[in-house]
């Protein structure tokens, strides 16, 4: 019998429900979210020879203890949280979240939806992925304070600077200004503080895209 193992994961804690074909519940164990996570979950499951684990949202919340169960030689499907409130929606006409229930919702989807996707061992794309994550990430920023930059301009100058925003370009701007009172003097140092930030992100940007290159290369063959 293959039994199916649904986790609800959480920050601090784990929940798993074990279910046979029939949607009976086998069993049930909640983990604290610690080193021994693993471990906790394998032993209670020991009894089921036949399993696969089904972990709502395998490549967000749950995924270090995804990664970790398939590096010990376990089956694990990702299964969507949308696709795990839906089946709890229609089982119970409820769509208010508890520990046990969810966990039960995700087996259940499992068992029934087809073609979910079994997680797989972390690899190169995996690297190249966090690495575009993080340049994206520091590009909002970037546009951010340069927003906030061109408004301080703005109240500054007549206006503003117009087109994109530089370091130099600004830098330039604000040395002009000749504050004749404190609230002029405090907008012009907030600016600075802008451009100061300008400068390190545009750097951690430079250098973002130099990792990314050097990930690529590792990655592509000769």
């Amino acid at each position: 019998m293959n039994v199916i193992i649904g986790v609800d994961p959480h920050k601090g804690s784990h929940t798993a429900v074990a279910i046979d074909g029939c949607e009976a519940a086998l069993g049930q164990l909640r983990v604290r979210a610690t080193r021994r996570q693993v471990d906790q979950l394998l032993e209670w499951a020991g009894g089921f020879e036949k399993r696969t684990w089904a972990i709502e949202s395998a490549g967000g919340l749950g995924y270090l203890l995804s990664q970790q169960l398939v590096a010990a030689g376990e089956t694990v499907l990702d299964v969507p949280a949308t696709l795990a409130a839906r089946v709890r929606l229609l089982g119970s006409g409820k769509s208010n979240k508890n520990d046990p229930n969810d966990a039960l919702s995700v087996a259940v989807a499992a068992l029934r939806a087809p073609r979910l996707a079994t997680v797989e061992k972390a690899d190169h794309a995996a690297v190249l992925r966090l690495l575009a994550k993080r340049n994206v990430d520091l590009g909002r920023t970037r546009n951010l304070v340069a927003c906030r930059l061109h408004a301080l301009l703005a109240e500054l100058v007549a206006g503003g600077m117009s087109g994109e925003i530089y370091v130099s370009s600004a830098e330039a701007m604000l040395a002009k200004i000749k504050p004749a009172d404190p609230v002029t003097a405090a907008r012009r140092d907030l600016a600075l503080e802008h451009v100061e930030d300008l400068r390190r992100l545009d750097e951690q940007i430079k250098a973002s895209k130099k990792r990314i290159a050097t990930a690529v290369a590792a990655r592509t063959p000769l």
